[in-house]
């Protein structure tokens, strides 16, 4: 248990510390919604580059890590869809209206980037985070299709939702990072010269800046009016879904830091860019808002306690 705390408590300090300063409203007004913009379409997308390009790909074992990971988020997306067009009314009470398990639905599958890999880091050094870049490569697209898929399911999209939903998911900068890091690896390119270098010290600065997002974005105060989906939403994503992976890594047979990451990234809280796809796609804004509230916070008592298991 202590390893797995010596390697956690700085990362949650650091949400600690953007929360404290989403408090305070520091440096000003509109700063961190500009920082975050920076965060996610330079500098993350910069490490996952670096990272991927220069991974010893053949130590990873994306076959199995891609069956535990994907077949988790595939079984939990067939569930919940099926849970909700056919539950019995007093299920779909909790499940929300369509609006709603759309955040649900966000909040139950997806996971937040910046402290996936900067937990495998602390955890496991460079190999870890070349698996977690790794995991990104498989899990940021499915996620993004899935979402997209739940939206359109649920109807909230509206006219013209749907093509500009398909849009953004061929722009999203995780995406076509982790596209071009894999690209540049398996063509023997890697990061020529100085862009080596410069691409990583770009990168470095993506998940510290990254944590203390997170705990900038924390609405503690829109917990008070959640309601039952949101607690339901974060049973499911930090006890379920890991309580799934643990039990298919056994079953195939994954070990050793791929196993460690693959439970780490189920038993990650949802995303924080899940409130901005929630508000242009028609979903329950402010409950993906208290969503990740909620998980950030609860995830400090059950991410320790899954990595220790």
């Amino acid at each position: 248990m202590a390893s797995v705390q010596q390697a956690l408590g700085p990362l949650f300090l650091l949400i600690v510390v953007g929360a404290l300063l989403g408090w305070r409203r520091f440096p000003g007004e509109g700063f961190w919604n500009e920082m975050e913009r920076m965060i996610y379409y330079i500098l993350f997308p910069a490490m996952l580059v670096s990272t991927l390009a220069r991974a010893d790909m053949a130590s990873v074992p994306v076959m199995s890590l891609a069956s535990v990971m994907l077949g988790a988020m595939l079984i939990f997306s067939v569930v919940l869809w099926l849970c909700w067009r056919h539950a019995p009314n007093w299920l779909n009470r909790h499940l929300g209206d369509a609006a709603s398990f759309t955040s649900l639905f966000q909040g139950s599958i997806r996971f937040n980037s910046y402290v996936g890999v900067a937990g495998a880091a602390a955890l496991h050094g460079a190999a870890g985070a070349t698996v977690a870049a790794v995991a990104l490569a498989l899990m940021v697209p499915a996620a993004n299709l899935l979402c997209v898929m739940a939206f359109i399911g649920s109807g909230t999209l509206g006219e013209g939702g749907l093509l500009r939903s398909l849009k953004a998911l061929t722009r999203n900068p995780l995406v076509l990072a982790c596209l071009a890091g894999t690209a540049l690896n398996l063509s023997g390119i890697g990061l020529p010269g100085w862009s080596g270098d410069a691409i990583s010290l770009l990168g470095r600065a993506a998940l510290p800046l990254g944590l203390v997002a997170v705990g900038v974005a924390l609405r503690p105060r829109v917990l008070i009016t959640s309601g039952s989906v949101a607690w339901l939403a974060s049973l499911l994503k930090l006890m379920a879904m890991p309580a799934l992976v643990v039990a298919s890594c056994q079953l195939v047979g994954l070990t050793g830091i791929a196993r460690d990451v693959a439970i780490l990234f189920a038993a990650l809280p949802t995303a924080t860019s899940a409130y901005i796809l929630a508000r242009q796609l028609g979903g329950n804004a402010e409950l993906m808002a208290a969503l990740i509230t909620a998980q950030t916070l609860l995830a400090m008592l059950t991410l320790p306690f899954w990595l220790t298991l």
